[in-house]
Formats: structure tokens, C-alpha cells, sequence
């Protein structure tokens, strides 16, 4: 009768209030400096004051300003998986085919 009880618990994920600078630069994948720069430039949102000395920030302010980005014509960083200058090296990611409508080189 307990294993019944047990499975019939349900599992909670709770997805944090806040981040620490850290944890929020990796979230929205720049640096701290990064992050600290874009927001004394008012370019990120600001942090929320948790308590005396102590701040974070909120998670849902951090999502709506990473949709608000916009679509980036820059080509792919050099360790993203993609070869020189942003093109796809052979049997990465997209089919060699498509990627060149069928002709090679």
C-alpha cells in the first residue's frame, strides 16, 4: 500500500525567481562583464534588490529581454561547431546537399 502511495505523488519542478550574476550571464550565454556592461549601459535588465548587499535577477525579466533580441546576421562563433568563417564543415548539422543546393566546390 505505501508503493501505491509513492507512485501516485507528483513530481514539482520549480523554475527559480531569481539568478545570481553568474548563473544569469549563463543563462542568456554572454559573460558577467558582459552582462554588467550591457546593464550599466541600461542594453540588459537592471538586478532586483533581495536584501542589504545582496541582489539577483529575475528570471522572467531576463526571458523577455532574450526573445526581444534581435535575429543576428553575424556568422556563428569559431568554437560553435561550425567551420572557418562560420560555414558548416562536412557532416555538420545541416546535409552538405541542401546546404549547397546539390553542388559542390
Amino acid at each position: 500500500m505505501n508503493a501505491n502511495k509513492s507512485a501516485d505523488r507528483k513530481i514539482v519542478t520549480l523554475q527559480p525567481l531569481f539568478l545570481k550574476r553568474e548563473d544569469a550571464a549563463a543563462f542568456l550565454s554572454i559573460s558577467s562583464a558582459m552582462l554588467e556592461r550591457l546593464v550599466a549601459k541600461d542594453q540588459a535588465p537592471k538586478p532586483r534588490k533581495l536584501s542589504s548587499g545582496r541582489v539577483a535577477w529575475l528570471v522572467e525579466e531576463l526571458i523577455a529581454w532574450g526573445l526581444d533580441r534581435p535575429v543576428s546576421d553575424l556568422l556563428p562563433a569559431r568554437d560553435s561547431g561550425y567551420g572557418r568563417a562560420g560555414k558548416e564543415e562536412q557532416g555538420q548539422g545541416v546535409d552538405d546537399d541542401v546546404a549547397t543546393g546539390g553542388h559542390h566546390g
